[in-house]
């Protein structure tokens, strides 16, 4: 029997890591009072976020994260750049383990940990993005795929209510 989408997604929003859930717009959970998890990731808040870049001015490469410096040709004239909120699926597969912290920050123990989605987003005429993804399905991702960028509610392990970018197919 074939799910429909609004099953499968609700079955894949609960498949996600506890501290992360698949979310309706920010201004629907009030979450335009959390902070992001880093400052000048994404546009905060927004009704339409957007990660932002830097695109050298010499040789015109983009990163995201934002540098100060370009990976390319050495330059030190970066302009920031607001990304495109699609891209498609470049690549993908699922943490199946809890991550080492430090660097992550989630509450999650070995024992509720749920594996999640992990991929490169490429986002047209620009960079591919390592993301998070709202879904570990394979029913759900494929290369190729479209994906549309998400804000999510994220809680560290302090019990720090923040948000965070993911991506999300559509």
């Amino acid at each position: 029997m074939r799910r429909t989408a609004s099953v499968a997604s609700r079955r894949s929003a609960r498949r996600l890591s506890g501290s992360v859930r698949r979310a309706a717009p920010w201004h629907d959970h009030g979450m335009s009072e959390r902070k992001p998890v880093a400052e000048g990731l994404f546009t905060w808040p927004s009704d339409e976020p957007q990660l932002i870049g830097a695109r050298c001015t010499g040789c015109g490469v983009v990163t995201f994260p934002a540098q100060r410096s370009c990976p390319n040709c050495t330059g030190t004239e970066m302009a920031a750049e607001l990304l495109a909120r699609r891209g498609t699926l470049w690549t993908w597969t699922v943490q199946g383990f809890l991550p080492k912290s430090p660097p992550y920050k989630g509450p999650e123990t070995p024992k509720d940990f749920a594996p999640y989605g992990v991929g490169y987003v490429e986002l047209p005429g620009s960079v591919k993005v390592e993301t998070r993804l709202t879904t570990a399905d394979p029913a759900e991702l494929r290369i190729g795929r479209e994906m549309e960028l998400v804000i999510l509610p994220f809680t560290t392990a302090d019990g720090d209510e923040l948000v965070t970018f993911a991506f999300q197919p559509v």
